[in-house]
């Protein structure tokens, strides 16, 4: 029993290391680029074993996008443990600045991504990485509404599409400072918009 248990565990600690891997290596060489073997050396896992819970590529880019899911509700679960809306919209984009270096040089794990796969014939799974930006327009909005303001859908596009934007020019000039100089504009718009009158 032990040992069925112990092999379990093990077995999904690899899918884990390798679902982690895929996230990590699709974000930087993308998904024409990446090969099994890549993703197998970065999980540290036998080439041969990736087989064995992936059968395609495919099936690694929907691991490494259920990554960016998971990643995404543990990041607005913690900033949900702040008081106030503003803040939480605040700590956000102060992380975005914070991945400068890493969007400078790879750009925005989900949006790249997502633009890939939309060059594809084959498959929905541009669709799925659609699902987890629009995750993050529903997050932001839902903050947007707590703070009573109008049209919170718009305001939390205008903020993805600012993120989505900066992630963008930082990676294409390779300069980090786009996304602090851009991320600042953000935090200013943020503080400037109405604050919602108290009863």
């Amino acid at each position: 029993m032990t040992n069925s248990v112990s092999r379990r565990e093990q077995a999904t600690q690899k899918r884990r290391r390798l679902t982690a891997a895929a996230a990590r290596v699709l974000h930087e060489q993308g998904v024409e680029r990446t090969t099994l073997a890549d993703i197998a050396r970065e999980a540290d896992v036998p080439v041969g074993n990736v087989y064995y819970y992936f059968k395609t590529k495919d099936e690694l880019v929907q691991a490494a996008l259920s990554e960016h899911t998971a990643r995404l509700d543990e990041l607005t679960a913690r900033l949900d443990e702040l008081a106030d809306p503003r803040d939480r919209l605040r700590a956000l984009v102060g992380g975005w600045i914070e991945q400068r270096d890493t969007a400078a040089r790879f750009g925005c794990p989900t949006g790249t991504l997502a633009v890939e796969l939309d060059k594809r014939a084959d498959g929905t799974l541009d669709v799925e990485a659609g699902t987890v930006i629009r995750r993050l327009l529903d997050w932001a909005a839902h903050q947007f509404r707590a703070l009573a303001l109008p049209h919170p859908e718009d305001l939390a596009l205008t903020l993805v599409a600012g993120y989505q934007g900066m992630s963008l020019m930082a990676n294409a000039l390779r300069d980090p400072s786009v996304m602090t100089r851009e991320g600042a504009r953000i935090l200013a718009w943020l503080d400037s918009l109405p604050v919602a009158p108290t009863d």
